[in-house]
């Protein structure tokens, strides 16, 4: 009888000491808020992807230094969804439904954001994406850091329309073979057909993700450019720009004969090519490592100083781009919204995300747009330099109001709001 009082007794304790247990894992768990970093860390894509996962870590460590938000400190969730497309959705499942993640930030193709929109809809949860993309589209559960149309295809193609941009009279239009080059061409086709640009006057040219042989369609622009005074606007997403450029520079096209203007390379991306005959092609973006203001320099400083405190890879040679603050802006905006609403519920945090403010690396201070989710963001154009830098030949007075349904499509009068 005693034996049995013992077990019992024993078994009761146990079951007190274990509810305890729980419960202070449960308080340690509540004294955190979870966030989700979705970034192909593998495949095609890791060459632009990587470096937004670790500056999103940077802000996270920089915000919890600070306190946190709401006095709790937020804790990452890293996942590698390597570049397929697919497992981009499986894995935002992941974060949202088992992880309860309050917020992802991540994806970089818009073939991949498309992959993970239905899950966010679901779920209603939110994704911050910073990533340059073609517009037509405006989502509730999407808060768009990177620009539109509007605040870099048509700029960067009216500069190249002009005499400061060399008067290009034809284009050719090279991609990667998925939804933002297509898209993006689309409309810019419409713009150039508005601009009296004839159809022969336009070569359109899309490659796989992952392509590396440019000789024969680097061979065929400069057949092309035989034409007329040519430009090349490019859509090539990640590792397949290191081989593009390196053909540019075996053929010997200079920027002085057929200028390239990139939409989705930056300082990270050139950081594997020479660069040398390179110089004078461009890029389009809302930030470049180059602009002088203080809060670039604060910027600058944190991330190098971040990166050989972690040991990244090539730590003395990392550099900042466009992605990189538009995600460093997202995360904290997203800080300053949730201290707002006093919650991390999806639906406060969306209200309280219109009107945001914050004084970007830039130089500006961004604004979120209430009604179409997208940043207020100066536009830049700069050249190549021999050092894989960029010097800023052009650029806006301020920031630009995005304008996601480009009005060069038929159909889209009247839906720049929510």
């Amino acid at each position: 009888m005693q034996s049995r009082r013992t077990f019992v007794t024993s078994l009761t304790r146990i079951a007190a000491g274990a509810a305890l247990l729980m419960s202070g894992l449960s308080a340690h768990a509540a004294d955190t808020i979870k966030v989700g970093i979705l970034h192909s860390l593998s495949g095609t894509m890791a060459i632009s992807e990587t470096s937004l996962k670790d500056v999103a870590l940077m802000t996270i460590d920089e915000i919890n230094a600070k306190g946190g938000v709401m006095g709790k400190q937020l804790e990452a969730v890293v996942v590698d969804p390597a570049s397929n497309w697919p497992l981009f959705a499986e894995k935002a499942r992941q974060l949202i439904a088992n992880d309860k993640v309050a917020a992802v930030f991540g994806c970089w193709t818009s073939v991949s954001r498309k992959s993970v929109l239905p899950v966010f809809k679901e779920l209603n949860s939110v994704l911050f994406y910073p990533v340059q993309y073609e517009g037509e589209e405006l989502e509730k559960n999407v808060f768009y850091t990177g620009a539109a149309p509007n605040q870099q295809a048509i700029p960067a193609v009216e500069y190249l329309m002009s005499k400061d941009g060399g008067a290009a009279k034809r284009f050719v239009l090279l991609g990667t073979d998925y939804v933002y080059p297509r898209t993006t061409n689309k409309i810019l086709r419409a713009f150039l057909k508005s601009k009296g640009v004839k159809d022969s006057d336009i070569d359109e040219v899309y490659t796989p993700f992952g392509h590396a042989d440019y000789q024969t369609i680097v061979a065929n622009i400069k057949k092309f450019s035989a034409g007329g005074k040519t430009a090349v606007i490019s859509t090539i997403n990640g590792d397949s720009n290191v081989p593009f450029y390196k053909e540019l520079g075996n053929a010997g096209l200079k920027a002085t004969d057929v200028p390239v203007v990139a939409f989705s390379v930056g300082e990270e991306e050139l950081r594997g090519v020479d660069t040398k005959p390179l110089l004078g092609h461009l890029a389009a973006w809302n930030y470049f490592e180059s602009v002088k203001n203080p809060v670039n320099s604060e910027f600058i400083k944190k991330w190098k100083a971040y990166a050989i405190a972690k040991k990244l890879p090539n730590a003395n040679t990392v550099v900042t781009n466009d992605p990189m603050e538009a995600t460093y802006v997202g995360i904290h905006m997203w800080a300053q919204a949730v201290e707002k609403a006093k919650s991390t519920d999806t639906d406060k945090v969306i209200a309280a995300m219109g009107g945001q403010t914050f004084k970007a690396p830039s130089g500006f201070t961004l604004e979120m747009d209430p009604t179409n989710h997208h940043l207020h963001k100066p536009v830049m154009i700069g050249e190549i330099k021999g050092d894989g830098q960029f010097s800023v030949v052009w650029k806006t007075k301020g920031p630009v109001r995005a304008q996601p349904w480009s009005p060069f499509i038929k159909g889209n009068e009247g839906k720049q709001k929510m």
